[in-house]
């Protein structure tokens, strides 16, 4: 379906056990809600700089951001973390090098790469990130709880399907009626595991960008199969 689609894409996966890692295409893409990875990122960041845990109204709202892709949990959070100042901040500690965030409280219209969303991955999962441990095993939890009917994406790419963890974004934008959909999150296979990210945009219909997200998936992680 990637060959004959008139979307544009780009996708980044990484083999954790070997360290190879690949990407295909540079362009920079709307987040949508993919970007609620990287609030609570930067939220805990802030956190462990005041030597602090989350509060239970953060906790909360991290938990339905995360897991049910809620956007008033979100503009919380994203007014917590300083919104785009505080976003960038974190992201220069993570390592993201082409993310900006979105203007006022549209955090959904933060522009990203496929490297850069494979950067954030990787401190979400990989040891070597400014995330402590107990950071990232709690955002790894809310990524592995995805709400049933938002758990597609790059889970196509798992064998077993349910072995995942991971945050899809999805938004219809008003000017044109074309989809940015987007999925990333870590994926096991018989193989071994993998980081990836697949960004979209110019999609005619949710279900054709979902499709397609699964298709480019798949292709990436069988590649290094």
């Amino acid at each position: 379906m990637a060959d004959a689609t008139d979307a544009d894409f780009s996708v980044a996966v990484l083999d954790t056990a070997s360290g190879a890692q690949a990407v295909y295409g540079d362009g920079t893409y709307d987040t949508a809600s993919i970007v609620k990875v990287d609030i609570l990122a930067a939220l805990l960041l802030t956190a462990q700089d005041a030597g602090r845990g989350l509060t239970a109204g953060e906790k909360a709202n991290a938990t339905v951001m995360i897991e049910q892709s809620d956007n008033d949990a979100a503009t919380a959070l994203w007014h917590s973390v300083g919104r785009a100042d505080g976003l960038a901040e974190a992201n220069e500690r993570l390592g993201l090098t082409g993310t900006e965030g979105g203007d006022g409280d549209l955090w959904g219209l933060t522009r990203t790469t496929a490297a850069d969303q494979l950067r954030l991955l990787q401190a979400v999962f990989g040891d070597d990130s400014p995330l402590e441990a107990a950071s990232r095993t709690y955002l790894q939890g809310l990524m592995g709880r995805i709400s049933d009917g938002q758990d597609w994406g790059v889970t196509a790419a798992a064998v077993p399907a349910s072995d995942t963890a991971l945050k899809n974004g999805w938004l219809q934008r008003s000017t044109t009626g074309l989809w940015d959909i987007n999925s990333i999150g870590q994926v096991a296979t018989d193989r071994s595991t993998y980081l990836v990210a697949v960004l979209s945009s110019g999609n005619t219909t949710q279900a054709a960008g979902i499709a397609l997200a699964e298709d480019v998936a798949q292709a990436a992680v069988g590649a290094f199969e």
